[in-house]
């Protein structure tokens, strides 16, 4: 269960107030609270409508989750795991959450498998999702709240990824600022448009190679395959991704990988880095 303990520097108020003025609960989440009624003040069970709090008290609550996501004893990578979220690294060619036309072989599925396996009773909640082919991590949320915290904010969670491009991109270290939009004509295909959303992605050039070169990218912003666009309009699309321009010889996806996470834990406000490396057909390249 979550908890708060309420801090020293408010005055006396319900919870219901002091939840979501002080440690971010959405409405939809106290809606939640209230329907399931497993609320705890100080360790005793408590209507959460009546309770009222004051500095020092113990806030608690349980909310149990009826998931759709259906478990599947797939293969799982996890490279982070606590009370409140879970790390894992998903291969190249398998989605992160199940579609109507494929609802059992996703990284959920086998998160959702690993929870029932070890009697976690939870929801599967991944806090973005990463394109079928790019590999890499994805977090996903124990708590409904832990969503709101991070949800779309790139930020409080710094997301790096490792790309391979085609060619030398000068200047080697930059940012691009290019709004993003949906291609006129395509429903898959995005481009740098005037009237998109605003994109904003950081570069750096790691090392340099006679046709292509390893860069790390980090997201100011997370519009649909902004990586992919950008490097595009630079010039220098990802190996692989023929559908932005880049050839297919020497690997059959776009090469990018999302190898690492940084945060600061929301709940025990520990620094938090979760790596993952390479896989083995990129790093084949280097």
């Amino acid at each position: 269960m979550p908890k708060y303990i309420v801090k020293a520097n408010v005055k006396e108020q319900t919870a219901k107030d002091y939840l979501k003025r002080h440690e971010n609960i959405s409405s939809s989440l106290w809606k939640k609270i209230k329907r399931q009624n497993e609320f705890f003040l100080n360790g005793q069970k408590t209507a959460p409508t009546r309770a009222v709090v004051k500095p020092g008290d113990i806030i608690e609550y349980r909310i149990t989750e009826q998931s759709k996501v259906i478990p599947a004893d797939l293969p799982l990578t996890i490279c982070y795991e606590d009370e409140y979220m879970l790390i894992a690294a998903k291969p190249a060619g398998m989605l992160t959450h199940p579609l109507t036309f494929e609802a059992e072989n996703t990284l959920a599925n086998a998160v959702m498998h690993h929870f029932q396996k070890t009697g976690q009773q939870i929801g599967c909640h991944p806090l973005y999702r990463l394109d079928r082919n790019t590999s890499g991590l994805v977090v996903f949320a124990k708590l409904p709240q832990l969503q709101h915290l991070f949800g779309g904010n790139h930020q409080q969670l710094k997301r790096y990824y490792l790309a391979i491009v085609h060619g030398s991109i000068s200047p080697p270290d930059g940012t691009v600022d290019a709004p993003i939009g949906r291609a006129a004509d395509s429903i898959i295909l995005h481009q740098v448009s005037l009237d998109g959303k605003r994109a904003i992605t950081y570069y750096r050039t790691l090392k340099t190679y006679p046709d292509y070169s390893l860069v790390e990218l980090n997201l100011a912003t997370g519009r649909t395959h902004q990586i992919r666009v950008h490097m595009a309009h630079l010039g220098h699309p990802l190996l692989g991704d023929d559908l932005y321009g880049g050839r297919r010889d020497l690997i059959t996806r776009h090469a990018l990988h999302a190898y690492r996470l940084q945060f600061t834990h929301p709940f025990t406000h520990e620094e938090i880095t979760v790596e993952s490396p390479l896989p083995a057909d990129m790093q084949k390249l280097l």
